[in-house]
């Protein structure tokens, strides 16, 4: 009964001290001492990527970098002040015991909840999205547990990823309005625009105990109805000419038509294209003309060659053709009132 009790008794001492992480999420967690106390001489094993805080009723004691350490008088000088240990001591003693995390945590993303409105020298007032990954670690151990643990026996890192956040947005924002860069050009400076952010956002992490160890902007974006107003933006500018493209699209539909039977659209372009081949054939057959008759060689006079007159309003159906044709490839019509406007120009013939 005597050797029970006394294995009651010494099971309440801790002997081992140190904390096996397996779980990446954890930044801090506490040592599970509650009643039991440590031992005199207990082992202390900090692993690497740890540090170990002893806190004495409320205040911050002594703190350990990796390594393992034997519980003493000598390596625990701020709690045996704490503690009032002159003259060291023998029996077991009571404190709390947190290990934090100092490894990095990577991969955490962050991005603007809401649009920022911005002045730009080429579009005028635009609103963005941006959105990237940054990682994290703990830089001073006592400095984050003052600040942001308290005494939380397992502080996630889920915990301070949104305070985060909202700082690295905001520092962002104001990074992006004073840096002035063109829309346009945004893409081409996102190192740029990074660079000139990580001090101001390393200044404040550090004000948690945190050092920003990684930022990056992914994408800086417009809204989407800008986005496709830019995209037939750029289509005009391949375009180019709208006259000539009208014209290359008026002569690119003529074999198509024609090669429709009993097609009003084919009748119209292929008189059109006659007339016009006919007045070609028959002003190089005037006198003086490349590949006629010289002027004074035997050649009928210029008025005894009939010239084939175009029919009133030929020249009026394929300019209004070609004008059709421009409007629909600009976008200005859609697809049913394209096919409208040319029945109704052909059926005028």
């Amino acid at each position: 009964m005597g050797i029970l009790s006394w294995d009651k008794i010494t099971s309440q001492f801790i002997e081992i001290i140190e904390w096996l992480d397996n779980d990446h999420s954890t930044l801090v967690w506490r040592f599970p001492v509650r009643a039991q106390e440590i031992k005199n001489g207990a082992k202390l094993i900090v692993r690497e990527g740890q540090n170990a805080v002893f806190i004495n009723e409320g205040k911050l004691a002594d703190v350990f970098g990796p390594g393992t350490y034997t519980l003493t008088t000598q390596n625990l000088p701020i709690l045996a002040t704490l503690k009032g240990w002159k003259y060291g001591f023998n029996s077991p003693f009571k404190a709390e015991v947190y290990f934090v995390s100092t490894t990095q945590y990577t991969d955490l993303k962050w991005g603007t909840q809401n649009p920022i409105m911005l002045r730009d020298p080429e579009l005028g007032p635009v609103r963005l999205r941006a959105f990237g990954i940054f990682a994290i670690k703990v830089k001073d151990a006592p400095m984050f547990m003052r600040t942001l643990v308290g005494a939380d026996g397992q502080f996630e890192v889920d915990e301070i990823v949104g305070q985060l956040k909202r700082s690295l947005v905001s520092r962002f924002t104001n990074a992006l309005g004073q840096a002035k860069i063109p829309a346009f050009d945004l893409a081409g400076n996102y190192d740029e625009i990074a660079r000139r952010l990580s001090p101001l956002l390393v200044q404040e992490f550090e004000e948690y105990g945190l050092t920003l160890t990684k930022f990056l902007i992914e994408n800086i974006s417009l809204p989407p109805e800008v986005e496709k107003i830019l995209d037939k933006r750029s289509e005009m500018n391949i375009i180019g000419n709208m006259q000539q493209y009208a014209a290359y699209q008026a002569a690119s539909a003529i074999p198509d038509a024609a090669k429709t039977p009993n097609s009003l659209a084919g009748a119209g372009m292929g008189l059109a294209a006659g007339w016009a081949m006919g007045g070609q054939m028959a002003n190089a057959f005037q006198p003086g003309a490349p590949g006629g008759y010289p002027q004074g060689a035997g050649a009928p006079p210029p008025a005894a060659v009939p010239v084939a007159a175009a029919p009133a309003g030929a020249g009026d159906l394929v300019e209004r053709i070609k004008k059709l044709d421009a409007l629909k490839a600009a976008g200005v019509l859609s697809e049913d009132e394209y096919a409208k406007k040319k029945a109704e120009i052909i059926a005028s013939i």
